[in-house]
């Protein structure tokens, strides 16, 4: 997928924020390691409070910077992270396939993520670690039925093998694109009483360290 990644000085069309969510200890930086830089570290320490990566792709000839949101998943760090769900238009739900702890937890999580999110945005459920097949304790089925019930994407990954970790990322985002580029073309379309086009309004995306007006306008759904 490498002609997939835009050019660094090319326009950026569209900013999508992307947070992952799920327990600590699942996978979730690492996962975002190996999508934004090709890395994997068996020495990956918890993540204190919440931590982004970007990544810049082409989809349908259009240039999308993906902010890919880490959220730490510690109990005492949710209130923290809670806030970071606002802007978000997609949404990665990571658990542990070989501890069933971690995928019990996901109803908690989804009801959390609904709770703050925008109510379109996309999630996707993943569950990580598939290398360790023999220490499975959450079987597909499982997954797979519990993503139908909740209308949620799914994919198994491993962040280390790098077994469908970009297909799992570029997946949430092309569909985060199509659902973002209709509205788009419908709010484009849109003719007011003077003749003019009505114009699709975007969501600033504010990265902490960063002046307001340095930061691109992602386009985000509408309210």
């Amino acid at each position: 997928m490498s002609n997939l990644y835009g050019d660094f000085n090319q326009k950026i069309d569209y900013v999508f924020k992307v947070v992952l969510i799920g327990d600590s200890a699942v996978g979730k930086t690492q996962l975002l390691a190996r999508f934004s830089r090709d890395e994997f570290s068996v020495d990956s320490k918890a993540t204190i409070g919440v931590e982004f990566q970007t990544k810049t792709l082409v989809i349908d000839q259009k240039t999308v910077k993906a902010q890919i949101w880490d959220t730490a998943g510690q109990e005492r760090y949710r209130a923290v992270t809670s806030a970071y769900y606002r802007g978000a238009v997609g949404a990665m739900l990571v658990y542990d396939m070989t501890k069933r702890q971690s995928f019990d937890h996901m109803s908690r999580w989804l009801e959390e993520l609904r709770g703050h999110a925008d109510k379109n945005i996309v999630i996707m459920l993943i569950g990580n670690k598939c290398d360790l097949g023999s220490l499975r304790a959450v079987p597909t089925e499982d997954a797979q039925e519990f993503a139908e019930r909740e209308n949620l994407f799914f994919m198994e990954t491993s962040a280390l093998e790098s077994t469908n970790v970009e297909t799992a990322f570029f997946t949430i985002l092309k569909e985060i694109y199509r659902i973002i580029s209709k509205k788009s073309l419908a709010a484009g379309e849109a003719i007011d009483i003077s003749g003019n086009a009505a114009l699709f309004r975007g969501t600033n995306i504010i990265v902490p360290g960063q002046d307001q007006d340095s930061v691109k306008k992602g386009c985000c759904f509408a309210s």
